[in-house]
């Protein structure tokens, strides 16, 4: 038992290291990006990338502290289900992909792409973290099912975020309005196929992604084990 908390808490660290090392890559493209193109059009990722940790740093903090901050927990759930959406976000700034004369293409896609994956990554690792906590109160099977639903929430809060212009904060500044918006595509779905197409197929692909690198994780957690 000893062992396999060892090999987790290394694990934590060494993906918490790739994350950082990661992220200043991101922010190294970008300036160099403004530095030789003097323009500032994909420095917004450095803040996209910004509210992506956000989910990370939460589980995070549930993963070391939840249990001497047990009566926070489910505020801290709500706080990361707001932010969650951030994370997969990034993937729509491909839609900022274009030929620009000051920049090849090939590097505006390596700059997307680059900072696309790291908020990803960012928030498949929180959602494995709140997993493992929501184990401790409901059967394996439950918590896959809540970890699925919890993507294709996401993929709706991708949707007002990119199409609808809402962010995570507007849950403060302007809940009407935000509620308004979800509701009117909730009791009248056939007049906003966008909306739900959107959300049904990223859903989907962002559940064969998180899917896929969990059994990744798990395949190599087993191997470690069994051939210590």
């Amino acid at each position: 038992m000893n062992m396999i908390k060892t090999l987790k808490d290394n694990d934590r660290f060494e993906v918490t290291v790739l994350l950082v090392l990661m992220t200043l890559f991101c922010f190294s493209l970008s300036i160099f990006r403004y530095y030789i193109s003097e323009t500032k059009v994909f420095l917004f990722l450095n803040w996209n990338l910004f509210l992506a940790w956000i989910p990370f740093l939460i589980s995070s903090f549930l993963r070391t502290g939840h249990r001497r901050s047990r009566f926070l927990l489910p505020l801290a759930i709500v706080i990361w289900i707001l932010f969650f959406p951030n994370s997969p976000y990034i993937l729509t700034d491909l839609f900022h992909l274009r030929t620009r004369s000051s920049v090849p293409v090939w590097y505006d896609l390596v700059v997307i792409l680059s900072y696309a994956w790291t908020g990803l990554f960012c928030g498949f690792i929180s959602l494995l973290d709140l997993e493992k906590l929501l184990l401790r109160y409901f059967r394996k099977p439950a918590v896959t099912g809540i970890a699925i639903a919890f993507l294709f929430l996401s993929s709706f809060g991708v949707y007002l975020g990119r199409f609808l212009r809402w962010n995570s904060w507007d849950v403060i500044s302007n809940p009407f309005g935000l509620f308004n918006d979800i509701v009117l595509r909730i009791m009248n779905p056939s007049e906003y196929t966008k909306t739900w197409g959107v959300t049904f197929l990223m859903g989907i692909m962002l559940n064969f992604m998180y899917f896929m690198i969990k059994y990744v994780r798990g395949s190599g957690t087993r191997e470690i084990i069994r051939h210590p």
